[in-house]
Order: C-alpha cells, then structure tokens, then sequence
C-alpha cells in the first residue's frame, strides 16, 4: 500500500483573531444590513478564534481588481507553496531529483502555465517530472489529492508523490456582495498551505521499523447529482462569489452516513474499527453533523476542531493540517482510520488509512 510519509505546513505572515476580523466586516457591511449585529452572531458561534492571512486585515477595505487580487494569488502561491515543498523535501531528506510527481491542487485563484510549473522552474525539478493540477474541488481538494496520489502510486509502485495544496481564500473576498453567503463564508475561510510526501510500497526507507506510517489502503469518490448550487464559485466580472448553501449540515447528516457505509461495507470494514476520524472541518456545524450521522463523540473530531480553532477553513489544504495534527500523536501499527472531505459537486472523498 502506499505510504503518507509526511505533512509540512507554512506559517503565513499575518495571524488574525476572530474578533478583530469581525470589528473590520462589522464596518465594511453595517450600512448594508439593518440586523448587521445578529447577523455577526456567527464569527462568535464558529468556534474558530484565528486565522492565517496573505495580507493585513486593512488590506481588505479598499478596493482590488479582479486581475490585482489574481496577480497576487500567483505570486504567493508559488511563494508559499515552494517554501512548503522544500520544508517537505527537507523533512524526508529528499531532493527535486527523487520527486515523480506533484498533484496541486487549489481553487481560489487561476494560472495557466499552473502553479506547479511555476515551482519546478524556482526548485529545478526535473524537467520530466509529471504535473498533475487539480482545480474546483475546494474542500474536498485536498483528500481528493491524497485520493490521486494513492491511484499514482498503486500503479507506480516505484513513485514519489507530491500533493501540494494552496489556498488563498481571502483574495476572493467581495467587499460589494452584500449576500449573507458571502458574509458566513468570510466567517469561515481563511488561507493555508500544506504539502504532503506519498510512496509507493517499493521505496526503501532507513526509518526505524518500530514508527508507524498511515497507509492508504482504499479509496471511494462520490458525486451528488444535480448539487451543483449547493457550494462553489459564480464567477462573474469582478472574481470569484462564493456559493454557500444553508443546508450543507442536513445534507451531510443525511447523505454522508450511507455513503461511508456503502464505502466501508465494500473494504470489508466498519465505523467501529475507525480509531481515526480525518475530518475536514468545513465549519462548527459540519462536524456537529459529522457527529451526528456517524454516531460520534466530539472526541472523535478533537484534531478538526483544533485545526478549526487555529486556522478557520482553509479549503482543500485544512484536511492535511488535520492528518498532520492525527500524525503528530504517532499512531500505533494497527490502528486505522478514515480521511473524509466534502467540496463542491457536491462530492465526498474518502481514504481508509491504516498504520504500519
């Protein structure tokens, strides 16, 4: 099976808290709600009480182009994103040279050549090395990278993987969208940028035995028909508008279950045997529906909602900030667990992990 053998984060360089980013949108939307203050209710009911941002909370009251906001997702992503790939090849004493392939994956900016070309000419990979980008699948991108990098190295067992997730979430806020869509999500999301190493089960390692590594072992996709509205972007002349449907925690009670039943029945497995939840936290609501439809303690969800607290929702990279968090308490050779994300489609990707 093919291996996560590690998860490296950036720190980015302005940390917010929940209460002053609150203040600054109570002053940008007051004159456009008369209930602004109820409204406001959910930055305090979100239990996320900071956030990582590319740029200063002041930046955000004035206006910026579409094309300036997308010009400075270029630049920082392929910043952020090469410090995260070196501080992974670091980790693994790896260079460019032992790398087959980067899946990045983002939603929240556009570049053709994309992001990764970028790198690879800033960190001489080789010129061979495949790219595979990834775009659209918000939350879910970043367990649907670990998806792809589990399919790349089952079929090259040989391989170094690279997924590679940038999210710069606040350069779509819209200071014009007075929708309480937009509002919710600039209580949620904020930026983050997390890469992870996968291997195929021939590479050779000089780790010691005794540490366990989580295992990929199978993996489900699944695509709800006709959801399109349910979450996304409309993209329109000024960027990117946020799509964010209130019924996101009903649908998750009522259609994740059978589908993690349906995935855990066809690999022989069952909720029981999960020792790990690997949840991405889309929200304060979105795991108490996590617990609800599976049945779970808060316990269980105690790495998602520290992330939560930390960093708000970064989008696709917030689920490997998760598993780096699950990694970090050093799970035994046995035990298992289960990596899930929702995005836009709306889908699921589901990853079984075992530790060996």
């Amino acid at each position: 099976m093919p291996v996560i053998r590690s998860v490296s984060t950036v720190d980015l360089p302005c940390q917010v808290s929940q209460q002053d980013t609150m203040r600054v949108v109570r002053e940008m939307f007051k004159d456009h709600f008369y209930d602004i203050d109820r409204l406001l209710t959910v930055f305090g009911n979100g239990q996320i009480e900071n956030r990582n941002l590319v740029k200063p909370l002041e930046w955000f009251t004035g206006d910026h182009s579409f094309q300036e906001r997308n010009d400075l997702y270029i630049q920082e992503a392929v910043s952020l994103g090469s410090e995260a790939v070196t501080c992974c090849l670091k980790e693994n004493d790896l260079t460019a040279k032992e790398i087959d392939a980067i899946i990045y994956v983002s939603s929240s900016g556009l570049a053709t050549p994309s992001i990764e070309a970028r790198i690879m000419n800033m960190l001489e990979f080789p010129a061979h090395t495949k790219r595979i980008p990834l775009w659209g699948l918000g939350c879910a991108g970043g367990a649907a990278g670990i998806s792809r990098a589990h399919e790349y190295c089952l079929a090259y067992p040989g391989a170094r993987v690279l997924v590679l997730c940038v999210e710069l979430c606040s350069l779509t806020f819209q200071r014009e969208d007075t929708t309480k869509s937009n509002l919710i999500g600039t209580s949620l999301f904020s930026d983050g940028v997390a890469c992870a190493l996968i291997e195929g089960d021939q590479i050779e390692t000089n780790e010691k035995k005794e540490k366990a590594y989580p295992n990929t072992k199978e993996v489900q996709s699944t695509l709800m028909r006709d959801s399109e509205d349910v979450m996304g972007w409309d993209v329109k002349d000024n960027g990117l508008n946020v799509i964010f449907s209130r019924d996101i925690p009903s649908i998750i009670e009522s259609w994740l279950k059978p589908n993690v039943e349906e995935f855990l029945l066809t690999i022989g497995k069952t909720v029981e045997e999960i020792s790990y939840f690997v949840a991405h936290p889309g929200g304060k609501k979105v795991l108490t529906a996590y617990e609800k439809a599976m049945s779970f303690t808060e316990a269980k969800t105690e790495d998602s909602r520290k992330v939560l607290a930390h960093y708000g929702n970064m989008s696709s990279p917030t689920v490997l900030y998760v598993l780096k968090e699950t990694m970090n308490k050093q799970p035994v050779a046995g035990e298992e667990g289960l990596l899930t994300a929702l995005g836009p489609g709306f889908s699921s990707e589901l990853v079984w992990l075992e530790w060996k």
